[in-house]
């Protein structure tokens, strides 16, 4: 340690990303000389990113002291809870959460070794880590989770140093680049106003930590989770694993450096991905979460294969996807200034005098295609295209390539390929998958997933709410009487000496007509609107997924006749959609859709969403979700809510399509729901519903891979 300890170092009143690089200017050189650090952090599962790896060694040689205090998040049944008196039982299933995050975190290649270094410390007790939970206040919801962003430095002489503002600690934090966006700073060996401040921060932490702030209870953690926390630091050699994280990050620092000229900094996911694509032979799918920023580091591929003289072809679903490609080549790639050819939804130039072929030939100014996958599918482009080592291939939503419409795409002849989706595995149709990841040669390894977004502080945490509805005496006769239908069709089918495809499409059509009775189930509107009507607040964004046009506006309908400001957002609408939605962002509202929201939409503000839609498609979901999830300023914590409809009567023994995996709509139902949950900060939400599917003999851990494909 230095003789003049934090007073030495040359400290600035302020850090800001893009000026300073605040992990490496400010962080790791308060880490080296530091002797104690206490902070706040948002979640636990941020709370392991918490350390300056590169000082971190020293700094427990020091027999350095950290304090850490994360959140737990308060659901309406938790704060009620705690208003009657069970803070114990809240605490109970607090401890199963932290053993379920911990067993994910060690789960994960991405986070293991820093689980295992938090584990380590906690063992020897340089670390020591409290839960706070929020009590009732006079704004109950806005006071249901603690998520404050405070860090105190002191060294040897007693001098402190405290920070505050908006940093997130994360694997991004840690790296090179910093993920520290920004940062105020004041030091106690100023008079005046700064040491008055530091004062009271200090007064503040100790306030906390001791479990005397008036709206917040500070507990020790669990037992069971410190444990298990113990057994898992037995034999790690913890000095050892920073060794190995500091080399993986400095092996991200090259990687970045290889981009330079980039207009922003890709994330260490991103690099990490980079690197392994390359090794792969430039070839893989990155199976990236929606948010994480997938379009942004194929980007950063083509940027690296522009000056190898290659041609990249970028495929696209939908026009929307189409204008936002060409909005960020615009803006990323500026300085490599490419020429762009557009293909489809309207651009036709590419068919005429051989312009596709010398386009995508080799040549001395840097080219791009932009094709949407409906154009690329056709013979004419097939044929048009100059195929070989010299073109690169991007697919966005490469799952869309399966399909039996898409798949002639997978015959091109091409030299580097990259696919990008959030689930590139096509639900219920193998075929079209292993077609995918042959072509590709498989996903990039590790994936990174929703919960590793939420824990990189790229996508928002959110906590999930279950609304279960019955169907009417009447949609239940139906039921019934359909489900007696294929019962009879299903036991013919099983004796046929033979396959009868025209039974199995039998069967079909009526599993399909015994879906819309659940899509379609009377009291979904009604709901929707008792639910928004009990939890809306002016000015918040709300999306509600309906299932169809009818739905939809039955919907809005009751919303307006609340007095709500619903607006509905589809294809078939006649207002403008891009208007409405400029609408949406500056004011608020409840935005009322079907399916055009799914891909391609970016609505960062939306902080709540309504699910009434029942999908056999766990994509369609995965992206709903995705949607309310992206981050936006001041956006602590989503809400989700989810209707799920089960019928009363069905059990597996009446069922004929129990025992066909991603046909029955319970499993529908009931997977949609489970998945959600899982990675939600209330994971308690879904134990009825796991409850209801071990009665039904269904695992939930397979349901959470079934569904069936629409194209």
């Amino acid at each position: 340690m230095t003789a003049s300890g934090l007073s030495g170092l040359p400290l600035k009143l302020a850090y800001h990303k893009g000026y300073d690089d605040i992990a490496l200017d400010f962080y790791v050189p308060c880490m080296s000389v530091a002797t104690s650090y206490d902070r706040a952090v948002g979640f636990f599962s941020s709370s392991i990113y918490s350390l300056a790896w590169p000082a971190l060694v020293d700094f427990v040689r020091r027999d350095g002291k950290i304090r850490l205090i994360c959140s737990h998040v308060l659901s309406s049944p938790d704060v009620d809870a705690i208003q009657e008196g069970y803070l114990s039982r809240l605490q109970d299933d607090h401890a199963s959460q932290l053993l379920a995050e911990l067993d994910r975190a060690l789960a994960d290649p991405a986070r293991a070794k820093p689980t295992r270094v938090l584990a380590c410390l906690i063992s020897n007790a340089t670390v020591e880590m409290r839960i706070a939970f929020l009590t009732p206040g006079v704004e109950p919801r806005a006071h249901r989770i603690f998520h404050d962003k405070l860090g105190i430095f002191k060294d040897q002489e007693g001098k402190t140093v405290v920070f505050k503002g908006s940093m997130n600690e994360s694997w991004a934090g840690l790296a090179a680049d910093g993920n520290l966006e920004s940062v105020d700073v004041y030091a106690s060996w100023f008079e005046g106003r700064e040491r008055e401040r530091i004062g009271i921060e200090l007064d503040y932490f100790d306030a906390l930590w001791n479990g005397k702030h008036p709206t917040a209870i500070v507990q020790p953690l669990p037992e069971v989770a410190r444990n298990r926390l113990v057994t898992v630091a037995t034999n790690a050699d913890w000095v050892a694993l920073v060794s190995e994280i500091c080399a993986e990050m400095e092996s991200l620092s090259q990687t970045r450096q290889s981009l330079a000229g980039a207009r922003r900094e890709p994330r260490p996911h991103q690099l990490q991905a980079l690197a392994e694509w390359e090794r792969q032979g430039r070839r893989g799918i990155l199976e990236h979460a929606t948010g994480s920023g997938k379009t942004f580091t194929a980007l950063c591929a083509i940027r690296k294969s522009i000056p190898l003289g290659e041609v990249p072809l970028i495929l696209v679903p939908s026009d929307e996807l189409m204008k936002q490609w060409r909005k960020e080549i615009g803006e990323d790639l500026q300085d490599l200034s490419p020429h762009l050819l557009l293909c489809g939804v309207g651009h036709d130039e590419w068919r005429h005098d051989g312009l596709l072929r010398k386009w995508t030939s080799a040549g001395p100014q840097p080219r791009i295609v932009l094709t949407t996958i409906q154009t690329a599918a056709t013979s004419q482009f097939r044929t048009l295209v100059s195929q070989g080592n010299g073109l690169f291939l991007i697919a966005d939503e490469v799952h869309r390539l399966g399909s039996p419409r898409h798949r002639s795409i997978l015959e091109l002849d091409t030299g580097p390929r990259l696919g990008l989706s959030a689930t590139p595995r096509r639900a219920g149709d193998p075929d079209g998958t292993q077609a995918i990841f042959t072509y590709f040669n498989g996903v990039v390894q590790p994936p990174f997933t929703l919960r590793d977004g939420i824990v990189a502080g790229l996508l928002t945490p959110y906590v999930y709410y279950v609304h279960r509805l019955e169907l009417t005496s009447s949609e239940q006769d139906l039921w019934n009487a359909i489900t007696g239908r294929m019962g009879v069709l299903y036991a013919r089918l099983q004796s046929a000496r033979s396959p009868d495809e025209g039974l199995r499409r039998r069967l079909s059509r009526l599993a399909i007509a015994r879906a819309r009775v659940v899509k379609r189930a009377q009291g979904k509107a009604p709901l929707a609107a008792q639910v928004i009507s009990s939890h809306y607040q002016r000015g918040q964004r709300w999306l509600v997924y309906c299932d169809d046009l009818s739905q939809l506006q039955q919907v809005t309908a009751l919303l307006r006749r609340n007095g709500l400001d619903a607006t509905e957002y589809h294809s078939a609408m006649t207002a403008d959609r891009q208007a409405t939605l400029q609408h949406y962002q500056s004011n608020g509202g409840i935005l009322v859709s079907i399916r055009c929201l799914d891909e391609g939409v970016d609505i960062p503000d939306a902080g709540h969403a309504l699910i009434l839609a029942s999908s056999k498609n766990p994509r369609e979901f995965i992206q709903r979700r995705g949607r309310v999830l992206r981050h936006a300023p001041n956006k602590v914590i989503a809400h989700v809510h989810d209707v799920v409809v089960l019928p009363g009567s069905l059990s597996p023994s009446h069922d004929p399509l129990a025992a066909t995996p991603g046909l029955s709509i319970l499993e529908g139902e009931l997977a949609r729901a489970i998945r959600f949950g899982m990675d939600a900060e209330n994971p308690a939400a879904i134990t009825d519903l796991q409850r209801i599917a071990l009665e039904y003999g269904l695992d939930y851990e397979t349901l959470l891979a079934e569904g069936l494909e629409d194209d």
